[in-house]
């Protein structure tokens, strides 16, 4: 069953039954559910939402259905089409909007696609909310309009650039002093829309790009998650261009990777490390990133004089932290970026933008970079589940056996030793659960992560 209803919004794979896959029946029911919610919580007459999607191949038709089944409940609809998640997110307050959704399974393989629910701020919206629009769904509770009461479209391709645009007038962005180190970078767009908006953000900055795999088809050229083991080829692509360093994201841009001058990963967990140690250096103030995330954003806060603090996995968790602590940039360790004064939501443009002015001011390389902050080494594994595995109990039983130890228990478990942890959830996103480790050297981190996933098997017995 590849049907997820969760904080993440509507996940599923393409094809297949109702009810147990992301199928035509579906995309129309969730799509009804979310549009029934705002007319439930607005007195506006009329109610209007935007709409994006990034390139994978079953866009134009989640698109199309989700599109009209909004149009059908009397709402009008502003189609950004090809689009990315931060640009939905940014559209949604400009054109006073009641929500947003995109479609995109973000780091998920071709075969998958999802609804990911915002709210009028263009945030993703809580829990509460979240499950109100589940209740709705489950209970088919929809009344359509009639036909002189029919929603709209209107297109609007605009907004691409003036999302490069906003991220271009932040006050700690300087294009003209990233111009003129002439930056060569690499990037990896998966074929999907950050072939589009990253070339273009970098060549506005003065940056030589050079391009692979920025073909919009959703035709993935490799796993889309960027992870070491799937970059194989910007990797070695850096060192032949004779890059400065190379960019990754994910199709729908939210998660950002980098690749250092010499061909070796920056460490998807050092994005967000880099660029708030830039912030930070400019603006004093907290941070925060999830539990799965390095403890190096813990030490490059401390050292610049703030708090920071670690929330439950999952946007939402991470965003209301931020907005409770007045942490001027957070996110999560997957090089997902928030930076609120831009907007709440995990942005690759802000990312590279931000990186690209640090290494500006900087006279050093990536690598250099990189090895200047605080060493620590993630190992990231996970466990397929079956119907029949019992999260909860494994966690409970985890918790019991660790007692004794520094436990958080606000998401599955997170046990942390004295130099090292080790946290076990369930996704939110895949039927798997994680199993994310760190320690100061690899070895370490991978030896602790087979240890749990080798405790965890034996208490689920498989």
């Amino acid at each position: 069953m590849t049907l997820i209803k969760s904080i993440s919004g509507i996940r599923g794979t393409i094809g297949g039954n109702v009810g147990d896959n992301l199928t035509p029946v579906d995309a129309v029911k969730f799509a009804s559910a979310y549009g029934t919610f705002l007319k439930q919580n607005s007195n506006k007459e009329k109610l209007t939402v935007v709409i994006g999607r990034d390139a994978r191949i079953s866009g134009p038709m989640i698109h199309n259905l989700v599109q009209n089944t909004l149009v059908g409940l009397g709402i009008n609809v502003i189609d950004l089409g090809l689009s990315t998640t931060p640009t939905v997110e940014i559209a949604v307050p400009l054109e006073n909007a009641d929500g947003g959704i995109i479609l995109t399974a973000s780091h998920n393989p071709k075969q998958w696609n999802a609804l990911k629910l915002l709210n009028a701020k263009g945030e993703f919206l809580n829990g509460d909310d979240g499950a109100k629009i589940l209740e709705i769904a489950e209970a088919e509770a929809f009344l359509f309009s009639d036909v002189d009461s029919l929603g709209e479209v209107t297109e609007n391709d605009a907004y691409m650039d003036i999302h490069i645009d906003e991220v271009l007038n932040l006050p700690l962005v300087d294009a003209e002093a990233v111009a003129k180190r002439k930056f060569k970078v690499v990037v990896d767009g998966v074929n999907s829309s950050g072939g589009i908006i990253i070339p273009k953000l970098l060549k506005q900055m003065g940056v030589e790009v050079v391009e692979l795999y920025c073909e919009p088809n959703g035709q993935f050229p490799h796993n889309p998650e960027p992870l070491k083991e799937h970059l194989g080829d910007i990797c070695k692509l850096v060192v032949e261009e004779k890059a400065d360093f190379g960019i990754v994201v994910d199709p729908d841009v939210d998660r950002l990777a980098f690749i250092s001058n010499d061909g070796e990963m920056f460490g998807e967990e050092y994005t967000l490390v880099a660029c708030a140690d830039y912030v930070l250096g400019k603006t004093k103030g907290n941070t925060v990133s999830n539990m799965s995330s390095s403890r190096a954003l813990r030490d490059i806060t401390e050292k610049h004089g703030g708090k920071y603090q670690a929330s439950a996995v999952g946007e939402v968790n991470v965003v209301t932290l931020m907005k409770e602590s007045n942490a001027i940039i957070g996110g999560e360790g997957n090089g997902g970026i928030i930076y609120p004064e831009s907007h709440y939501g995990r942005d690759s443009l802000v990312g590279v933008a931000l990186f690209l002015t640090h290494l500006a001011s900087l006279d050093v390389t990536v690598a250099a970079l990189r090895a200047s902050y605080p060493q620590y080494y993630m190992s990231k594994n996970k466990i397929e589940l079956t119907p029949q595995i019992d999260v909860d109990a494994i966690l409970k039983t985890m918790t019991e056996k660790y007692k004794n130890e520094d436990i958080l228990t606000i998401d599955g478990v997170k046990i942390d030793f004295p130099t090292e942890w080790v946290h076990l959830r369930k996704s939110n996103t895949e039927p798997i659960i994680r199993i994310y480790s760190e320690a100061p050297t690899q070895k370490e981190a991978d030896i602790l992560a087979e240890r749990f996933v080798s405790e965890i098997k034996t208490i689920a017995g498989i």
